[in-house]
């Protein structure tokens, strides 16, 4: 049975992790320091702490805001059931909000509307990798945290403007002979780094995985300095230990070999789909979005097809079975109705870098084929 979920761990990531077994360097210490590090190479960002969680990490996110008893804070109802817990466990009040089908997002208008009714804080699940609209969000003047553990590593492809200064500076780099790679960094803002503070979420079936934990990040100064000072007294067992961060350190290393086959193996399967009745999200730009799986939004039941792809020797699973509207349904269905819609309908198909080309074909097949 080809799985939906693996983690592409291969001798690199194993040695990482054996290596601190080996030298009895378990908890926090040199490899989480080596992991922050990297995560401020890749985005940019001011300042990161690694934590044993992303609930930890939303649960700092929020202290570093300064909120009010019973704020209320926006989430996705797409996004995982822990946000929500989290958000109550802490004493705010969690607004629940309707995606856009099209692509798993939350559609501004409903933002919108929910600050008009109180809500003082957004927290962004960035979809299945799909990118949004950053700028359009920031302009309600409110505190944004980004959720990119799907979306993790991927960037926001620059404006004309901004590359033709871009293409400047790399040139008189060349004049200067400073050696540099330029053509293989990417050309834009990364993922995380237009909200206050963001969460990449470092889970077993995220993007990038340390087995367990986020990585919390502030893009600027200003937000870093309170972050950290949450931080510096945080218990120690809140603190990633190093096994999960070597773990996830080599997979930061290896994240453009691993990208490389997963969108290979997209391009595949989408085409795979292009005749038949079903359909994956809309991406409006495919260059800089992170290809987290492959996720089809079905137009039969769900039964139905996990049944046929099962008897093919595929395991799909339903895309939000561990999201808030999953865990509230009763309650939420009839005010997030795009939302309860694509947690029946939609599927994740199995899509990793260790895939083998003799298994992708088998599921391309099943999706050339489904009932």
């Amino acid at each position: 049975m080809i799985q939906t979920y693996s983690s592409t761990i291969r001798r690199k990531e194993m040695e990482a992790v054996l290596t601190c077994m080996v030298d009895e360097k378990i908890g926090p210490g040199e490899m989480n320091a080596r992991l922050i590090q990297t995560v401020k190479e890749v985005t940019k960002c001011d300042g990161a702490v690694a934590v044993r969680s992303s609930a930890i990490a939303l649960e700092y996110a929020l202290h570093a805001l300064d909120l009010q008893a019973g704020a209320k804070v926006m989430l996705s109802a797409l996004a995982p059931a822990w946000q929500i817990l989290t958000v109550e466990k802490l004493g705010y009040v969690p607004m629940v909000l309707d995606v856009e089908e099209s692509t798993g997002l939350v559609p501004m208008k409903n933002v919108e509307e929910a600050v008009s009714e109180g809500g003082r804080v957004l927290v962004l699940r960035e979809n299945m990798g799909i990118l949004p609209d950053m700028k359009s969000y920031l302009g309600l003047d409110i505190p944004v945290i980004e959720d990119i553990s799907q979306s993790a590593l991927s960037y926001y492809p620059v404006e004309a403007s901004e590359e033709a200064q871009n293409q400047g500076g790399n040139e008189k780099a060349e004049k200067t002979g400073e050696e540099k790679d330029e053509a293989e960094a990417p050309k834009g803002k990364s993922a995380g780094m237009y909200g206050k503070y963001a969460i990449f979420g470092m889970e077993d079936t995220d993007i990038i995985t340390a087995g367990g934990g986020a990585v919390v990040f502030a893009p600027a100064r200003k937000e870093w300095i309170t972050l950290k000072a949450i931080a510096d007294n945080a218990p120690s067992t809140d603190i990633m230990p190093d096994m999960n961060a070597a773990l996830a350190f080599v997979e930061i290393k290896e994240f453009k070999r691993n990208e490389a086959t997963r969108r290979d193996l997209f391009a595949l399967y989408n085409r795979a789909i292009m005749a038949g009745k079903h359909k994956t999200f809309v991406r409006a730009s495919d260059e800089g979005s992170t290809i987290y799986s492959f996720p089809l939004v079905l137009n039969s039941g769900f039964k139905d097809v996990k049944a046929y792809a099962q008897k093919k020797g595929i395991e799909i699973r339903q895309a939000y079975e561990d999201s808030i509207i999953a865990m509230r349904q009763e309650e939420l269905a009839g005010q997030c109705i795009c939302a309860n819609s694509l947690l029946l309908r939609s599927a994740l198909f199995p899509l990793y870098p260790r895939l083998g080309q003799k298994d992708a074909s088998r599921v391309v097949k099943v999706l050339s084929s489904l009932p």
